[in-house]
Parts: structure tokens; sequence; C-alpha cells
């Protein structure tokens, strides 16, 4: 008698195994076990699997086992530190913040920008376009290499209120970042579990745009200052 097993019916086997092990639990473990116990079952008596081989199946099952424990705890851990972020930047309510923003929301009151040229700069120019298309040049001058702080004035240069974006333009061509300082109004949990800020001047937008703290304003020097 031929004691070979038909190949269809292996299969058959091993996809009745997979579907039970499937449904019944979707942990790998199970699934996993259930193969390795129909594989055994099924296997050609005359031509039975190298022992060795199940030895790495089941090496192999413990490593994505292991991983799969990472990837849970490492997802557990981003959730706190989002948690604790977000708990962190709260005490920092009331400060004044700089962030990275290529945009400012204008009302009444001047906001402080800033950028970093790498080269000299004989004609620097500061273009702030509207949402509706119009465009505003603010000449900033010559400027040597380094830091260059400007204060935005709606009244001054006779900008409506809105959202503009910003550009600065070069003598040697080149685009530097801005940045935009305002107060850090609120700070709250995004649904991916990192934390948003509002800053005054900006709006909302990630914590990865915060690049400097600058301190709370001195109430008591201020207070003492009116009287």
């Amino acid at each position: 008698m031929d004691a070979t097993l038909n190949p269809s019916a292996q299969s058959g086997a091993s996809s009745t195994g997979t579907s039970s092990a499937v449904s019944s639990n979707g942990s790998i473990s199970n699934m996993f076990t259930t193969l390795l116990v129909a594989q055994i079952k099924n296997q050609n008596p005359l031509e039975p699997t190298d022992p060795s081989q199940f030895v790495n199946q089941l090496t192999q099952l413990s490593q994505m086992e292991a991983l799969q424990k990472l990837s849970d705890q490492g997802s557990s851990n981003a959730a706190a530190l989002g948690s604790l972020q977000a708990l962190a930047l709260g005490g920092q309510v009331g400060s004044q913040v700089t962030v990275k923003s290529d945009s400012v929301s204008l009302a009444t009151e001047p906001v402080r920008i800033g950028f970093t040229l790498g080269s000299n700069s004989t004609r620097t120019t500061l273009l702030l376009t509207g949402s509706d298309g119009r465009q505003k040049s603010v000449e900033l001058g010559s400027h040597n290499a380094g830091d260059v702080a400007y204060s935005i004035d709606p009244a001054a240069l006779g900008l409506p209120p809105g959202r503009y974006t910003l550009a600065v333009q070069t003598s040697s061509q080149e685009s530097p970042s801005l940045e935009v300082t305002g107060t850090l109004s609120s700070v709250q949990l995004s649904s991916a579990g990192g934390a948003l800020l509002n800053v005054t001047g900006v709006g909302q937008l990630g914590s990865a745009a915060l690049t400097r703290f600058n301190g709370k304003p001195n109430t008591t020097t201020t207070a003492s200052a009116t009287h």
C-alpha cells in the first residue's frame, strides 16, 4: 500500500487548519502551532521532514512574537510620551515661543518674525501674500550673514486682517526658512497622540515646529511699572 498522501489532500488539510486557526484565535502563536501540527501529521512517512526544520520554524515563531511585543510596547510608549509631552507643554501656556512657519495670521497687533541668512545680502525683501492673492513687498535693506529679526505691523503696512504666506528674497538667491514668535495660548492632544500647539499670530501646528521657549512675561515688573 502506498503510504504517500495525496498532495491535494495535504493542501486541503493545511487550508482547513489555517482557516480554523485564524477564525478561532487570531494570535500568531496559535496559527503557527496549528500549521506546524498539520505539517507534522501530513508529512510523507517514507520521507519524513528533517527535525531541524521544525526547530528552525519554532525559532522563527519566537522571533516573530518578540518583534510583535516590541511593536506593541513601542506603540504604548509613543502614546505615553505624547501624553507626557502635552502635559509638559501645558505648563508653558502663556509663554512666548518661537515656531517654524511660512505663514502668519494678522489682526491688529504686530507679529515678530525672524530668519537666518547663510551669506550677506545687499537687498533683502519680505513678501507677504494674502488669501486673495495680493502681495505686499517690504524692503528690509542690506544684512550680513546671521540672524535677522523683523516685526510685521499690520497698521503701518496697511494690511487687512487675514492669513498671509511669507517668503524672503535675497540678493544671494537663498530662500531662508522663517520663524514666528507668539504666545502659546493652548495645547491639546491630537488623534495620533501628539501635541498640537495654538500660537498667537500663527494658529495651530504640531509640536515639531517648536524651536524655542522665550519665557513668560514678567507680570511683576509690568504691575510695578503701572504704579
